[in-house]
């Protein structure tokens, strides 16, 4: 009995921080919500300098267990681009793009747009590494894109496509640049999580040039907004980032990348519970689309999950 215990612990481990991530994950939106009031870019630098505190322990431990091992391989010059150049510039595309965009559209709209990134990663992840793409990964991705049709059609009440389509247009970016991401995290020859704090400070130093570029306001927020944004900082964009990473490490990619699937129902249902969004029947069944279409995308595909 304690050797199958010791033995299920890893899987157990797992699913409990894969679960822990997407709940925090999917409170994003109503934390951008509150701290509306800031600037986008003020707000990345300020979501990305916290999640990079709180990452900061596990990377330091990580760093330790890595330089009690044998030496590894130098990076080759392209791999360094990559990922002290184009990652930071990821992230930064990423959550600067998705807290713009929240604020020029509807946040469960823009969300859920955003949240459509575990489809384009599998699709890119097909392509880039197969250079074909399944048929159950192109069914996939049309079902999860379906959902986001339903969303930019007009609903009862609605101003119509055209005033959101900036904000929209941002938050599919920011889906993008997280799909991006995810590949690189995939194909890089070394971990990227022991280094998520530096990249995560890099993308919040261009965060405030990009804040002050713009001509934002030079100061603090009010105290709630500020209490707002070191949450989706040390909640979604560092906690759940290192709960993600040791899931993936302790269990099968597949049952574990499968979970994020629910990240976008649990973002609208706390929207809605919160008073934030109106109960529009275009936001669950969009919801239901975008999981149904990442569900089918990794179907017959258990050997290739979500990896970072």
């Amino acid at each position: 009995m304690h050797i199958i215990a010791n033995a299920s612990r890893p899987l157990y481990i797992s699913i409990i921080a894969a679960l822990f991530a997407v709940v925090l994950w999917a409170g994003a939106p109503l934390l951008v919500d509150l701290a509306s009031s800031v600037p986008p870019f003020q707000l990345t630098a300020i979501a990305l300098l916290s999640g990079a505190i709180a990452a900061l322990p596990t990377s330091l431990r990580n760093r330790r267990n890595r330089g009690s091992q044998a030496g590894q391989a130098p990076l080759s010059l392209k791999w360094k681009l990559a990922i002290y150049g184009l990652v930071p510039a990821l992230i930064l595309g990423a959550v600067g793009g998705y807290l713009t965009g929240v604020g020029m559209a509807p946040t469960a709209e823009a969300a859920l747009l955003t949240y459509t990134w575990p489809v384009m990663f599998i699709v890119m992840s097909q392509w880039l590494f197969h250079r074909r793409i399944p048929l159950p990964v192109l069914c996939g991705a049309l079902i999860a894109f379906s959902g986001a049709a339903v969303l930019l059609s007009p609903g009862t009440g609605s101003e119509g496509f055209s005033q959101y389509m900036t904000g929209y247009a941002l938050a599919l970016m920011a889906g993008g640049c997280w799909a991006l991401y995810s590949w690189v995290c995939q194909a890089a020859p070394v971990a990227i999580a022991p280094l998520m704090p530096g990249l995560f400070l890099l993308a919040a130093v261009g965060a405030a040039i990009a804040d002050v570029l713009s001509g934002g306001a030079i100061g603090l927020p009010s105290s709630l907004a500020l209490i707002a944004g070191i949450a989706l900082g040390v909640g979604p964009y560092g906690l759940a980032m290192v709960a993600w990473d040791l899931a993936l490490r302790n269990g099968p990619a597949a049952l574990v990348g499968s979970l994020a699937y629910g990240v976008p129902v649990l973002a609208a249902t706390f929207l809605v519970i919160a008073g934030v969004a109106a109960p529009d029947w275009r936001l669950p069944l969009a919801a239901f689309l975008v999981v149904a279409g990442s569900v089918v995308a990794t179907m017959k595909r258990r050997d290739d999950g979500l990896k970072c």
